[in-house]
């Protein structure tokens, strides 16, 4: 009689193959370590030190809400279901695996209830990777999004992961069939798929041989998949997880990191791949080319070269290019796909592709840093230059005498005081765009009349005030922003007062982030202030106004600063009807202004972002007005309105037209 081997629940006739086996899956993994460390350890020597490894607990928490449970991949359904059901079927599949090989060499514990329970998990697991599969299927080769990357490596990926998860059940319902076990029931695919194999009539030793074939076959396909892995498109499930775990924690969202040093001070531009952080370099490899920065991205959107997804991508064909010893660590970055100065000047530094990634990459710091190479070599827009000599000069973009900063004041009933001279208990910065714009004066003197009306204490610094430098800093003229900082932080220790208020999130995100004042008193966007001083009843609305509005919100009040709540209560504290935008709070679509981008030449564009923004808000139902609360939103959607043919059916209006007309 032939000597059988218990192997996995079947006794085989030519004894265990699970040294021969196991050998392999174990050398596979090995050459998979060291391939991924030859890889990795290029970070570290092609790109610059940068310190992430504080905070362990949080970036463990960051690797569990994005690496695990996907919270980000999840913001989106169809791919979010899609991914989700692919990522977590696999885990749980590798982890049955691992326990069902701990059960059979080490120690036996999948028994009875536990077993069955064991079984379920794991057809459950196979059930919902088929339809995650099916869904990918779907989406890459019949709706074909443009945001997608197409080429065959994604299509093997694919293959080599279906072709592993119904080997597995494939095995497993050779198991069932032989086997015939009570509890065959637990397997349901398993077993249904088990039935199939009985139906034909084949004999338990054909069934057997089966089922060894089988497992040798799917156990060779887990092989190469691990061999390739590294080199191919499931490569960010290495790197994905380790981006996420090295995520920027020190610096809030609305600050950017100064202009690196090197060891001696000396101020490093970024124009090279070695002049990048390691962290930097490692956002390439850990991309997942799923497009969604792409689609989130308003310059893309309105036409121009730049591509986030592009733009990261380009840094890994660099480094690609490294590794294949066609270049050196000192390989230029601009002139390369995805990497042009075109592309670097189009973002509004918005913050839309950060908060879509699911793998937590940095686009902008990037972007940012080269941007400062640009401005030290002079490779400039005509416009945006002008600009930068004003604000060096004047102070403000506008080019006017500092003493004209508070013109808008001339004409209300009550004078505004001056900051500099009387102690107030609210310093009013009132930013470039509301003091100097001529379409925005009204505005700003009918917010100083609401402030009054509400009994605010509050003054202004007069020609003391500079432009606060949001946007100088995110166009990458870090010397100008430095020099706004210093004179704008004498200014206000000349003042009294106990908080600041400003009206410009731009001007709110660099004061509450990147501004290091002695000491830290509260800085209020008008909206919280409104919203708090709603609430404590120090305003309070007679002429209810029954308005159906829809809110914009801006990039740097949202996106960077969490602040969505308080202006929506000022709208309904109004009589509003608000009406939400189909890209809403942290998906909002960016106006098109940021970043430096009001101060630049268009160009030729598709459409504007804020002309797009417009028509989404056009199409909402009976919705006659637009709220925003920015005064760079408003000079950029008055201008849209009237581009797209809106202007009599959509009014834009500013939160604090609302609050006048309800008052």
């Amino acid at each position: 009689m032939p000597e059988y081997v218990e192997y996995w629940g079947i006794p085989h006739q030519w004894g265990s193959p699970s040294i021969l086996v196991y050998s392999v899956m174990f050398l596979a993994a090995g050459i998979l370590l060291v391939r991924f460390f030859l890889k990795a350890r290029l970070w570290w020597k092609a790109g610059r030190s940068e310190s992430r490894w504080d905070r362990i607990p949080t970036r463990i928490w960051y690797l569990i809400k994005y690496g695990i449970i996907q919270a980000r991949v999840l913001r989106q359904s169809y791919p979010g279901v899609m991914h989700v059901a692919i990522a977590w079927s696999f885990f749980i599949l590798f982890l049955g695996t691992a326990l069902a090989t701990i059960h059979s060499h080490f120690f036996r514990f999948l028994s009875g209830s536990v077993f069955s329970f064991y079984k379920l998990a794991l057809d459950l697991a196979t059930i919902l990777f088929l339809v995650g599969a099916v869904l990918a299927i779907y989406r890459r080769y019949v709706t074909k999004p443009e945001r997608l990357t197409y080429q065959p490596q994604f299509t093997w990926t694919l293959v080599l992961l279906v072709l592993i998860v119904l080997g597995g059940i494939t095995t497993e319902s050779l198991r069932l069939a032989v086997e015939q076990p009570v509890n065959a029931a637990w397997s349901p695919a398993g077993w249904l798929l088990a039935r199939g194999f009985l139906a034909t009539g084949a004999s338990t030793e054909v069934l057997t041989n089966l089922h060894l074939y089988v497992w040798l076959v799917h156990l060779l396909i887990v092989a190469t998949t691990i061999l390739t892995l590294p080199v191919g498109s499931l490569f960010h499930v290495l790197t994905g997880p380790l981006n996420i775990f090295f995520a920027e924690l020190e610096r809030p969202t609305g600050t950017l990191p100064p202009t690196p040093t090197t060891a001696d001070g000396a101020p490093i531009y970024v124009s090279k791949l070695n002049q990048l952080t390691w962290k930097q370099i490692l956002n390439g490899d850990a991309c997942t080319e799923c497009g969604r920065c792409q689609d989130a991205c308003p310059a893309h959107g309105a036409g121009y070269i730049l591509n986030p997804k592009e733009l990261i991508l380009g840094i890994r064909s660099l480094m690609d290019r490294v590794k294949s010893g066609q270049a050196g660590y000192d390989l230029p970055l601009l002139d390369n796909p995805g990497l042009s100065q075109e592309a670097l000047w189009a973002c509004t530094t918005c913050g839309a592709c950060i908060t879509e990634c699911p793998v937590l990459i940095e686009h902008i710091d990037t972007i940012v840093e080269l941007r400062r190479d640009l401005v030290i070599e002079g490779s400039i827009d005509g416009e945006l230059q002008d600009a930068l000599t004003n604000l060096g000069r004047y102070g403000n973009s506008f080019g006017q005498s500092p003493r004209k900063r508070a013109q808008w004041t001339e004409g209300l009933e009550q004078p505004v005081k001056d900051a500099t001279r009387e102690k107030v208990e609210y310093l009013w910065y009132v930013g470039d765009y509301a003091s100097y714009y001529p379409s925005l004066a009204e505005l700003t003197r009918k917010t100083a009349a609401v402030f009054q009306k509400a009994g605010i204490d509050f003054g202004v610094m007069f020609k003391g005030e500079n432009n606060a430098g949001n946007d100088v800093r995110r166009v990458g003229e870090e010397g100008l922003f430095e020099m706004l900082v210093e004179k704008n932080i004498k200014a206000m220790e000349r003042c009294d007062y106990q908080a600041i208020v400003t009206t410009d999130p731009h001007t709110y995100n660099t004061l509450l982030n990147e501004y290091p004042f002695p000491e830290k008193r509260p800085i209020l966007h008008y909206s919280e202030l409104l919203a708090q001083l709603i609430e404590e009843g120090r305003i309070q609305f007679s002429n209810p106004l029954n308005f159906r509005v829809t809110y914009h919100d801006p990039c740097y009040l949202g996106r960077y600063n969490g602040i969505y709540e308080q202006p929506r209560k000022v709208i309904q504290a109004t009589g509003c009807e608000l009406v939400e935008m189909p890209r809403t709070r942290d998906r909002a679509l960016c106006c098109g202004a940021g970043g430096g981008r009001i101060w630049m030449d268009e160009g030729n564009v598709k459409e504007r972002a804020s002309e797009s923004r417009i028509r989404e808000a056009a199409e909402l139902d009976k919705v006659d007005y637009f709220i925003i609360a920015c005064p760079k939103d408003y000079t950029m959607f008055q201008d849209a309105v009237k581009t797209t043919g809106f202007e009599e059916s959509l009014k834009v209006l500013d939160l604090i037209d609302l609050v006048d007309k309800a008052i």
